[in-house]
């Protein structure tokens, strides 16, 4: 069974950095790869440990909390 992405903000995981839930990989990363220009695959292979639906989930974070960055 597959394990899905939530994000979440810890304190003491990259200072409180809105990051995907069991990693270290901040949200603003991922919304920065997708302004360059990346798909989805592209940022699953450049961070391999993202479980499947973190950058829906960084992007529905995103939307969520008034950061632009859809062009």
């Amino acid at each position: 069974m597959p394990v899905y992405a939530a994000v979440v903000s810890i304190p003491e995981v990259m200072s409180g950095d809105p990051c995907i839930s069991g990693t270290r990989i901040a949200v603003a990363s991922i919304i920065a790869n997708l302004k360059a220009g990346d798909s989805a695959a592209e940022i699953h292979a450049a961070y391999p440990t993202l479980p499947e639906g973190a950058v829906d989930a960084a992007v529905r974070w995103a939307d969520e909390n008034g950061i632009a960055w859809r062009s």
